[in-house]
């Protein structure tokens, strides 16, 4: 069995916003690309055009349709629409690295990512039942566990620009949903976020101590009106000079 290490010295990890998250897959499939075409062996797909297709993903997202309770001011309230992305939140307190047999499951010292060897792996599948939140998922074609890297090939390449040296999922996103930082900083982006917005984590009670934060939705029903046409709408001018200045001022004395 693998150990996991006392302390490490920073905490990578990421921030979700599910307020800002729509829906759209851009992480799922900038994940996918980057992991398949770079990191390691490809991610497999099986019969992909046919009537059963299936796939090696390391970020997922899924959409949930949410009931909010009723109030007295609001008998039956509208439902709501979150989505929820998904992938390895690289705990502290790992079950999926002290459970791995041949110790292809591993937590780095030096940033806390959880990463696989995939040379050692033999994909027993021990890491996938261990893990409380279904990040691990095994390629077909390769015989072996997969699960989110942080892209550790992009954050630590010179070759590409500071700009790019993040978690492709955090650079695609076009909503901002997705944070990339160091969380044993506690005035890092991802930190002060987090206490700012109460960001929480997810399946406290399992005891793995996640990295990864998930900032909670705002409640849609509580936002003031916006008329999204009023800025087209207002006047751009009370006072207009020039020609139609003098054409409103020839106008009025007809």
């Amino acid at each position: 069995m693998t150990t996991l290490p006392d302390n490490t010295e920073k905490k990578l990890g990421l921030v979700i916003d599910l307020d800002t998250c729509v829906g759209c897959h851009a992480c799922v499939i900038s994940c996918k690309g980057w992991n398949t075409e770079n990191y390691g062996a490809p991610l497999s797909d099986q019969d992909p055009y046919g009537a059963a297709p299936s796939g090696t993903f390391l970020n997922r997202v899924h959409s949930y349709e949410v009931q909010p309770l009723a109030t007295s001011a609001k008998v039956q309230p509208p439902a709501q629409l979150f989505h929820f992305p998904k992938s390895c939140l690289h705990c502290e307190d790992a079950p999926c690295v002290t459970v791995c047999p041949t110790g292809a499951s591993y937590k780095r010292v030096e940033d806390g990512i959880v990463l696989v060897n995939e040379s050692d792996c033999i994909g027993c599948g021990l890491c996938a039942w261990a893990c409380p939140y279904g990040a691990r998922e095994k390629d077909e074609a390769e015989g072996v566990m997969k699960k989110c890297t942080l892209c550790v090939d992009r954050i630590y390449n010179e070759n590409l620009e500071e700009v790019d040296r993040i978690p492709t999922c955090v650079r695609t996103c076009p909503s901002g949903a997705r944070h990339f930082g160091d969380f044993a900083d506690p005035d890092s982006h991802v930190s002060r976020l987090t206490a700012e917005r109460g960001g929480m984590d997810l399946m406290p009670e399992m005891g793995t101590k996640p990295v990864n934060k998930y900032l909670p939705p705002r409640p849609k029903d509580a936002l003031s009106e916006i008329d999204v046409l009023a800025p087209y709408l207002a006047p751009v001018d009370e006072a207009p000079g020039g020609f139609l200045g003098w054409l409103d001022k020839t106008l009025e004395k007809l």
